[in-house]
């Protein structure tokens, strides 16, 4: 059997959820909570996920990109997923849900952190961008969604974390972009 892109991107985001959820097993306790919007809101951006990795846009047709786009698409996601493990094992025990705040919290500086404030966010954005090249380009219309998303919880958590950390984290915050290195 021969490998796809389409089996390559499934076979990934498996492997990140299962990844995701034995870490969330290892993290310290939540000391603050996030509201019941931001539940609900999680619960439309996974539903956004599945449908775009299922390879239908909002027109309910899928249709494949060109072959050097998948295997393109299927590499940047690798490449997103990759970032984005990356900073979840070097946050260690102090990742949490988005905009919750863990007992003992620590700020993380260093690793992907030294690049953006929030390469969770950035990697699974370069994950759906690579999807979407891979599975369908109509799926493109899942990124401003996400993004919306990802903005609102990181400027949620840059108040927690500027209250939080009032010495460190504004420095942190002058050198370091929000989501893409060097240049948001």
């Amino acid at each position: 059997m021969r490998a796809t892109p389409s089996s390559l991107i499934a076979l990934l985001w498996l492997a990140f959820a299962v990844t995701w959820f034995v870490s969330a097993l290892f993290a310290k306790r939540t000391r603050r909570h996030a509201s019941w919007k931001t539940w609900a809101a999680r619960l439309v951006i996974i539903a956004v996920i599945i449908a775009a990795n299922r390879g239908y846009g909002p027109d309910g047709r899928s249709a494949a990109p060109p072959h050097v786009w998948q295997w393109a698409g299927a590499s940047l996601c690798m490449l997103g997923l990759g970032f984005a493990v990356w900073a979840r094992i070097h946050l260690g025990r102090n990742w949490g849900m988005p905009m919750s705040m863990r007992e003992g919290h620590e700020l993380v500086t260093s690793g992907p952190y030294a690049y953006v404030r929030h390469p969770i966010y950035t990697g699974i954005l370069f994950a759906i961008l690579g999807s979407a090249l891979a599975v369908q380009f109509a799926v493109l219309w899942v990124l401003p969604l996400l993004l919306a998303f990802f903005l609102y919880s990181a400027l949620t958590e840059e108040r927690l974390m500027g209250a939080q950390f009032p010495e460190v984290y504004p420095a942190y915050k002058a050198r370091t972009r929000m989501l893409i290195p060097f240049v948001f």
